[in-house]
């Protein structure tokens, strides 16, 4: 006697047994985790109807999530929510580019499914393709919490997995600084329009984005001389920023007719990667540090600001910095800069008294990065 195999049902396919008030046994078929997902009844634990398989199939399609349930649905709705629409142009060009990379990689998938522990694994898994990358890794996994946070407050989840997820970028820039004499060695090396935008950047503390925007219309006269006001890009905040002797002359040596402060060597308006291309291959030629970068001059920035008279909280706040990074990027470049050690530890002695015990313990607490 030939013994027949027992088929085995799909792992989809939930099976109950039930017996009936007659005595007899009867098995309903359901599609597992699904409370409304029964599809199929029969005496036998094992159906070979072609039917049952049919009913099976058309049970999945009509438990299939539609539209606004998939995580492409999801981002779009992010994309189109207000939160959104509040970044600055850099920001949203940079959360729309991995938004749709996140949406791309799990674009059959429900948005339900990141409710469940094991979607931190499949969120960790997608991040390796960037292990190359610390910055981007860190990225990928920031951007992932953020839309997961995002749709538990729009309440498109009830809870979520992914946050806190592990970070692999730890660079501290506190000792990354133009210092006077590296300043000195570029502007003699480099031509005239390409020094503006390094001692731009060294005395105002400015990021290559509101640097080259920079314009005659946030130059404005105060009593005590002038000052720069302007509306930052990253933070939407304004910044008024008292004008030194150094960007004096900048602003003096503008053309009348000009109206950018900085411009490339025809006159014409920079764009921010133009900007610190410039910059870099300009060091290079100076034979400066490699590692130095435009963005770096604003602990230069920050130490002539603290000279000027501005606090340490009013600096850290004006650099998107941290009172503890902010102290550390001046003693910094006080002791690399010997010629001013003695008036910068003067100063930055006189503003660490202002700084109460619990305003650095709050800044220690605090989660955010170092932003250059």
């Amino acid at each position: 006697m030939v013994q027949r195999k027992r088929q085995r049902l799909p792992a989809e396919i939930n099976r109950v047994r039930a017996k009936l008030a007659d005595g007899s046994v009867k098995y309903y078929f359901y599609l597992r985790g699904r409370k409304d997902g029964r599809f199929w009844a029969d005496a036998h634990p094992n159906p070979t109807d072609p039917a049952f398989f049919a009913a099976y199939v058309e049970a999945q399609k009509l438990c299939q999530p539609k539209g606004k349930n998939l995580v492409p649905g999801m981002v779009d709705d992010y994309l189109s929510s207000a939160e959104f629409k509040a970044k600055s142009p850099r920001t949203k060009i940079d959360y729309r580019k991995w938004a749709l990379r996140f949406a791309e990689e799990f674009k059959d998938d429900p948005v339900a499914m990141f409710e469940e522990p094991a979607s931190r694994a499949e969120v960790s898994e997608w991040r390796q393709q960037w292990a190359h990358s610390a910055k981007q890794f860190d990225y990928a996994g920031t951007l992932v919490t953020l839309l997961l946070n995002w749709a538990r407050d729009a309440g498109k989840i009830a809870e979520h997995h992914c946050d806190r997820l592990p970070k692999a970028y730890r660079a501290d820039r506190a000792e990354l600084v133009w210092t006077a004499e590296d300043v000195s060695t570029f502007t003699a090396r480099a031509p005239e329009w390409a020094a503006r935008i390094l001692i731009a950047a060294c005395e105002t503390g400015l990021r290559p984005g509101d640097l080259i925007r920079l314009s005659r219309a946030h130059i404005e006269d105060t009593p005590g001389g002038r000052r720069i006001r302007i509306k930052t890009n990253k933070r939407g905040r304004v910044a008024h920023i008292p004008v030194l002797p150094l960007m004096a002359k900048v602003l003096d040596a503008t053309p009348k007719d000009r109206l950018l402060i900085l411009t490339n060597a025809s006159g014409q308006a920079l764009t921010e990667n133009r900007a610190s291309v410039a910059v870099r291959q300009w060091r290079d030629k100076a034979g400066l540090s490699d590692t130095l970068r435009l963005q770096d001059a604003r602990g230069t920035a920050a130490t002539r600001l603290l000279n000027a008279g501005l606090s340490l909280a009013q600096i850290a706040s004006f650099m998107g910095w941290g009172l503890r990074h902010a102290q550390n990027v001046i003693e910094h470049y006080a002791r690399l800069s010997p010629d001013e050690s003695d008036s910068i530890f003067e100063a930055l002695t006189v503003a660490k008294r202002h700084i109460t015990r619990t305003d650095l313990q709050n800044d220690l607490q605090k989660t955010g990065t170092v932003e250059d």
